[in-house]
């Protein structure tokens, strides 16, 4: 159950020893880049890139397999609806018209909306597991540590840190409820029918809400109590200054960020277009 929580996973290796400021600013940098650029060539390089940092903190599929197939539904979803409001997108932007498919009415295929929404497809494979990467590769007491390093207010920075602490233990509990529900009988697998098992896990998912909103204010209460906030600053346990290592993985978010907006001047704006002549 435990391969089954998105949360800080410990580990071994490179990702591990950086400082949590250096991966935060990676992510935000690379995300940037990311969701500003339609180059097809570099939001490949940054998926490839991903997916050998996921090798490197040595995190497996089962572990992110959830995350990874609710965000392929997510885009599928939204590959859809965009084809469905503007099935000739792509031909306004790439300036060209491939048809593959010739459908009915509006509704046909061209190359070049396959291609648009190759690369629209593509931005939430390259953010969103750069995401997950931090998130299981930094504690949450470092992540509070590095978000007050580049000048976040610790208040803000706690908060944040008690967030992701909590997750795991919310996820932790709902799979504890739900499977003394399915020890009573009550069928939440893949053998029940879809609308049962929304109704199933909906009985878990409000009654959780509740307690965990009870859990928060027994939290705030005691940080109360201990006189947390007094003071304008406060040190940190987790606290590690910036290396070789961490200067190196800043330099590398600096570089494909200028590289994604230098691309601005070569394609002419946002999107990579090959046909082009």
């Amino acid at each position: 159950m435990a391969n089954r929580l998105i949360g800080y996973q410990e580990g071994k290796g490179f990702l591990y020893r950086l400082s949590g400021a250096s991966k935060l600013l990676f992510f935000v940098l690379v995300s940037i880049a990311c969701m500003t650029t339609y180059d097809t060539r570099l939001l490949i390089f940054i998926g490839i890139l991903s997916l050998y940092l996921f090798k490197k903190a040595d995190i497996h599929w089962h572990q992110i397999s959830f995350v990874i197939k609710f965000i392929t539904v997510f885009a599928i979803i939204n590959v859809i609806v965009v084809y469905l409001f503007a099935p000739d997108y792509g031909e306004a932007i790439y300036g060209a018209k491939t048809v593959l498919w010739t459908g009915w009415g509006r509704f046909y295929v061209s190359g070049q909306e396959l291609f648009y929404l190759l690369n629209l497809s593509l931005k939430y494979f390259c953010s969103v597991p750069l995401a997950v990467l931090f998130l299981m590769t930094t504690h949450p007491s470092q992540f509070a540590s590095s978000l007050n390093q580049i000048g976040v207010p610790y208040k803000i920075a706690y908060a944040v840190s008690l967030t992701l602490r909590y997750i795991p233990d919310v996820q932790e509990e709902f799979y504890m409820i739900r499977m003394s529900q399915e020890a009573r009988g009550l069928e939440l697998s893949k053998k029940a029918k879809l609308l049962e098992r929304i109704k199933g896990n909906l009985q878990i998912v409000i009654p959780l809400i509740f307690s965990s909103l009870d859990r928060i204010d027994t939290v705030s209460t005691a940080m109360e109590l201990r006189r947390f906030g007094k003071n304008k600053k406060r040190t940190w346990y987790t606290y590690q200054s910036f290396r070789k290592n961490d200067f190196l993985t800043i330099f590398l978010a600096c570089l494909l960020l200028a590289v994604s907006l230098w691309l601005f001047t070569v394609n002419k704006g946002r999107f990579y277009n090959p046909w082009t002549k």
